[in-house]
Formats: structure tokens, C-alpha cells, sequence
């Protein structure tokens, strides 16, 4: 019986042929003469999921299963070559891939789901030491140098759905209003998205949002509403405002002036300010607006999750696009481990899939089990017929 290769099973989910598509649709392998991008992105894919320490240790660990390469449509691979190709070769057709990828875990997924809650935020990737000063100090801040990766995530099915790569001296709204917006859903975001005029375009779009109100936030309070007995010890206040000022400052114009907007006030247990939050969501109770508040903190969890689990804290190259391809690698691996994952409906944790994936990448795990189900059949046939010599 033949069978196909962990590694195979999970490239599954990235068609050659869509791929090919996205790299046509750049020309990005026209100057390739044969380590093109799809071989690219295989040791890519091969570094994050080994967890290889180095480009030798990729080298020496891709090449060494040099039978399954056919199967995978590439071939050795030399370390040189590839950091040639990390150094110079534009990440364009990486981050089209993780995109077009989001869009098919999400319709894959979404068929289980009607409640839309996207999170955004941003996280960032602190790049010091030699060949980084080159290029991060003259856009970096006072707490960060490197790079951010802002994405927007599915708080209900746990993917990203939206992504973007930044200098962290890029403002977060300034990725925000990049952000694809759908009808009926619903979006939280931290007060580092803070932008009236943005918010505006999430109301326009049918949608709604539950951020934060930043500090020096003028309001006028036009209806105070009752807060039930029994949240009375978490919502301190809810009640209809508007804006004071038509103008932002300069000649902005603030498009939401006039337009009300709820301002919830909740308290946070063992801290002495409360937390002042904002939302166009009229129908919802003030709790129900506390809480979806809460699960914002979901997406903290993804960032911490790829940070632990992918490699995203040491990189294979120095140049800013080496880290970029890096990255998106890495939101590539996690994607195809989630697709893997539901499409072998397993009921375990991605942790555990991408643990299953690691031990056993070029394994032919079902060829594996049908030979160990015909010894035990065999042994089991055997036992029946020797029977018991000492009875």
C-alpha cells in the first residue's frame, strides 16, 4: 500500500497549482533557474516545522531525506542558495499566500459558525545585535526595534484573517484602515486603534466595534441607562455620548461628531482605574459589552502561541527581508497545521497537531498503521491456533 508523507498530507492544503497562480501573477520566477519559489517556501515551511537552529541544520536535515523530495515537488536544497533567496528575493508572493490561505480556513471554517468577532491588534519583534543595526535603528521607537505584525483574528474559529507587516514606528490605525470590514460583524481593538474617523467607517459598513475611550476623550452624556443589580459590582456606568469637538485638531474633522455613542465604564479587579470603553452596539447588554471586550485577549494568546511554538524569535537571515519571509512562513506553517488539523478531524488541540506533524514530517504514517494492524491481526490469528500449551 502506498501512502503519502506526513509532509505531503499537510501541502495538501496549498494547491501547487494556486500557487503557481500567485507566482505568476508577480512573474516572480522569471529570473529563477531552479530554485524557484515553491522550493522556496518547502524549506521554508521545513525550517519552521524542524525548528532548525541554522541554515546548516536545515541543509543537513532536508537533504538527508532526499527520497521524499520528488513527492514535494523540489530537490536538495544548499544553504547558500537559500539565504541568497531570503536576502533578495521579494516577500510579495509569501504574504499573498498567508493571505489567500486565511481566506480558506475561514470559509472552511466559518460553515460551523455565524458569530463574526474579529480582534486586532499588533505584536512586535524586537530584532537587536549584529547585521540588525543596519537597517531597524532609524525606524525604531523608544520601547522597540525590529519589526510588527498586525493581524486580524477569528476570535471564534482562532485563525487570522487579515495580515500586515509594519516598522514599529507605524502607528496601528494607520495598518487599521487597511483592515477588510464585513457587515454584521463585530470588531474590538485596544485604544492604540484609536481613530474617530475610522470608527465612522466601521459604523458606515453596517458593522460594529468595542474599543477604548482614550483619557483626554471630550464627551457630552446625553442618557444615563439603569445597571442591573447584579452587574452593578462590574459596570459602574452606562450611558448615550457625543463628541464635544467637530475638530480633531489642525483641519481634521472628526466624521463621527453629532452621531451617539455608548460609553460603558467597567472596573478591573485589583486595579484602581476603571477601564472606559466605547461602541456603536446599542442592543447589547452593558456585561455582554464588558465581556466581549474580555476576549481580546485571545489574540494576545495567538501572538504568544506562534512565539513559543514557530520560529519567529531567531531567524535564518539578517536583512529585513529575510525576517519579513520568516515571518510569514511562520503565519503559512500555522495555517496549514490548523487546515491539517480540521481536515483530519482530530479532536485535538493545534499544539498537539503541530506535534504530530514535527515527530512524524516524512513518515508515511498510514502505510505505518496498516502494518502494525496486520502483525497484531496476525499475532491475534496465531495465538488462536497454537492455543494454550501449559493449560
Amino acid at each position: 500500500m502506498f501512502s503519502i508523507t506526513t509532509f505531503q498530507r499537510l501541502m495538501k492544503g496549498l494547491p501547487r497549482g494556486t500557487f503557481a497562480q500567485l507566482v505568476e501573477r508577480h512573474n516572480a520566477d522569471k529570473y529563477c533557474k531552479k530554485f524557484g519559489h515553491w522550493d522556496h517556501l518547502i524549506a521554508m515551511l521545513y525550517a519552521q516545522i524542524s525548528e532548525a537552529k541554522g541554515l546548516r541544520p536545515l541543509e543537513t536535515g532536508f537533504n538527508s531525506h532526499v527520497a521524499h523530495h520528488y513527492h514535494l515537488g523540489t530537490s536538495a536544497i544548499k544553504r547558500s542558495t537559500l539565504a541568497d533567496a531570503n536576502e533578495n528575493r521579494s516577500d510579495t508572493v509569501f504574504s499573498d499566500t498567508a493571505a489567500w490561505l486565511m481566506g480558506k480556513v475561514s470559509r472552511k471554517l466559518r460553515q460551523q459558525s455565524n458569530d463574526l468577532m474579529y480582534l486586532l491588534d499588533s505584536t512586535s519583534l524586537t530584532l537587536k545585535g549584529r547585521e540588525f543595526e543596519r537597517w531597524t535603528p532609524e525606524n525604531s521607537t523608544r520601547n522597540t526595534q525590529g519589526l510588527k505584525l498586525h493581524v486580524l483574528y477569528d476570535a471564534h474559529d482562532a485563525i487570522p484573517v487579515w495580515h500586515d507587516i509594519s516598522h514599529p514606528n507605524v502607528n496601528d490605525v494607520e495598518r487599521a484602515v487597511d483592515v477588510p470590514l464585513e457587515a454584521n460583524a463585530l470588531y474590538v481593538f485596544d485604544k492604540g486603534s484609536c481613530d474617530f474617523n475610522w470608527w465612522k467607517s466601521i459604523d458606515e459598513a453596517n458593522a460594529r466595534f468595542v474599543t477604548r475611550f482614550k483619557n483626554n476623550a471630550a464627551v457630552n452624556v446625553l442618557q444615563k441607562s439603569d445597571i442591573p443589580a447584579d452587574d452593578a459590582h462590574i459596570v459602574l456606568s452606562d450611558e448615550i455620548v457625543t463628541f464635544k469637538h467637530k475638530r480633531l485638531g489642525g483641519k481634521r474633522i472628526n466624521l463621527y461628531f453629532g452621531k451617539p455613542l455608548r460609553r460603558v465604564i467597567v472596573a478591573r479587579p485589583n486595579k484602581d482605574t476603571p477601564i472606559v470603553l466605547a461602541t456603536n452596539d446599542f442592543d447589547s447588554s452593558a456585561m455582554e459589552i464588558a465581556q466581549h471586550y474580555k476576549k481580546r485577549w485571545a489574540i494576545e494568546l495567538f501572538f504568544k502561541w506562534i512565539k513559543q511554538h514557530l520560529k519567529i524569535k531567531q531567524f535564518l537571515g539578517r536583512s529585513e527581508n529575510a525576517v519579513r519571509i520568516q515571518i510569514l512562513t511562520a503565519l503559512i506553517s500555522y495555517l496549514l497545521v490548523a487546515l491539517f488539523n480540521e481536515s483530519n478531524r482530530v479532536k485535538r488541540t493545534l499544539w498537539d497537531c503541530l506535534c504530530f506533524v514535527r515527530a512524524t514530517l516524512f513518515q508515511r504514517t498510514d502505510t505505518e498503521d496498516l502494518h502494525d494492524r496486520r502483525r497484531r491481526q496476525a499475532a491475534h490469528e496465531f495465538a488462536e491456533i497454537q492455543g494454550c500449551l501449559f493449560s
